[in-house]
């Protein structure tokens, strides 16, 4: 396959950025589309040019980190797939193909097509864990979760916080991802006695990191890796009516 590339290409954080054009002749369709993009790397080394900066570390649609817009949509267009996991095959011989950086106020530009996705691990921190002392482990049945709760938990649990909801959203709204991270353990009995403070901490400190509002559009379920559904945010609205209304300022 022979490919036109056009990249996002961005020194650092306070420089503009511009798209600049490759072609890539020669791609194998069984490569990941990582791999094509290390192909070209190694390409423009040779020729002493700088190459491109980008994100990755499992490559197995684990980590999240391989966070690329490709066509105009975060991860690329094969549904449920993350960028590491997509692969040449999807693409023709011939295709000009835009690859740019996830966009969002709060997730700055680093490099290339690197950003600042540090927000997401904040909004972890303010809540998205459990710390009440449980003493010793309770034996695995002594705390009984009925079917429907423990599978719902481990289909919000699936979040890989790889901001793609933001990436897809006219506001950057990053409701998806902490609904997610709320939901799991909400879901659970161990989550039950913060659960309520959890969901007001880690809200609060989304609204001061920048993200948008939700205006339901689902344009994030449409574009998440691991499918989760719009329906753990209705479920977070819900902890967090109850919550604003319960819980001492």
């Amino acid at each position: 396959m022979d490919l036109t590339l056009n990249v996002w290409r961005q020194e650092r954080a306070d420089a503009p950025g511009k798209i600049v054009s490759y072609d890539v002749p020669g791609v194998d369709e069984e490569m990941s589309f990582l791999e094509m993009i290390d192909v070209l790397n190694e390409r423009l080394i040779e020729k002493g040019e700088e190459p491109i900066a980008f994100e990755h570390d499992c490559r197995e649609g684990i980590c999240g980190s391989c966070s690329m817009v490709i066509n105009g949509v975060p991860h690329g267009p094969q549904p449920e797939t993350t960028t590491c996991q997509l692969y040449m095959r999807h693409f023709k011989d011939g295709d000009t193909i835009f690859v740019e950086p996830f966009r969002a106020k709060a997730f700055p530009v680093l490099r290339d097509l690197i950003v600042d996705r540090s927000a997401f691990d904040r909004i972890q921190q303010a809540g998205g864990y459990i710390s009440i002392n449980t003493g010793n482990a309770p034996d695995a049945n002594a705390t009984p979760v009925n079917k429907e709760a423990s599978e719902a938990a481990i289909d919000a649990a699936q979040c890989i916080g790889c901001g793609a909801c933001v990436a897809s959203c006219k506001n950057a709204s990053a409701m998806l991802f902490v609904a997610a991270k709320v939901s799991h353990l909400s879901l659970l009995p161990q989550g039950q006695p913060e659960r309520y403070q959890r969901v007001l901490n880690m809200v609060s400190t989304m609204d001061d990191e920048g993200f948008g509002a939700c205006t339901n559009q689902s344009e994030c379920e449409a574009v998440c890796p691991k499918g989760i559904s719009v329906s753990y945010i209705s479920r977070m609205n819900r902890d967090y009516l109850r919550a604003s209304v319960s819980t001492p300022v």
